[in-house]
């Protein structure tokens, strides 16, 4: 069985992709980029992604439609940047010093994270949040959340990954997000945990068959 993902971001595309169990395949929605994107204007991980999860089932009349919304939450700054972190820099209306062209948006977001917490000292606990929801045409099927908890650091580490992957540490590993092999995120990604208990809730052990 397919279930679709309404999203383009090829990060999000592989933790996802490899996560998937119960005989599912995911795909990305078919004509996603044809599809003007809605207006993420909810204040909480969940409501951003029950909008999008149901925007995006319209599009794909009888097919399960999956869309999250996922983010950092830093204790020390009341759990900023939450739903904003793809666009922190931005809020922020951040420039770094010498900001060279080739900088990227997550660049600019992780400069940006650095400055805002200059002066908070170690250790500077946060965690990655993921909320993951299933819909099919107007209806809502199942809901999830997964995180993982760890800090962050003052300089960047590591080179896979994305986001603030290079700045969030997991001190039982000793590794950075970025400094981890794709199997050994996988068994502890926030999306993962996510798609894992969302699976669990659409295809009970109990129950294989897709739900009716």
């Amino acid at each position: 069985m397919i279930l679709y993902l309404a999203t383009s971001n090829p990060g999000k595309l592989r933790d996802f992709a490899a996560a998937a169990s119960h005989g599912i395949t995911l795909a990305p929605l078919p004509n996603l980029k044809d599809i003007p994107a809605p207006e993420e204007d909810q204040p909480t991980f969940a409501g951003n992604a029950r909008l999008k999860a149901l925007y995006y089932a319209a599009h794909a009349p009888g097919q399960i439609v999956l869309a999250d919304d996922s983010g950092l939450e830093v204790d020390a700054l009341h759990l900023a940047p939450g739903v904003r972190s793809a666009r922190y820099a931005d809020d922020m209306n951040f420039s770094a010093p010498l900001e060279p062209a080739s900088l990227n948006p997550d660049e600019r977001n992780n400069l940006c994270l650095l400055q805002a917490l200059s002066q908070t000292p170690a250790p500077r606990t946060a965690r990655y949040r993921c909320v993951l929801v299933a819909a099919r045409d107007a209806e809502v099927l199942a809901e999830a959340n997964g995180t993982v908890e760890g800090e962050i650091l003052t300089t960047p580490r590591g080179t896979s990954g994305f986001g603030f992957d290079p700045l969030f540490y997991l001190p039982a590993l000793h590794s950075t997000m970025a400094e981890l092999d794709p199997a050994t995120k996988l068994t502890l990604s926030h999306r993962g945990r996510a798609l894992s208990a969302l699976l669990n809730a659409l295809f009970p052990a109990t129950n294989s068959t897709p739900p009716k």
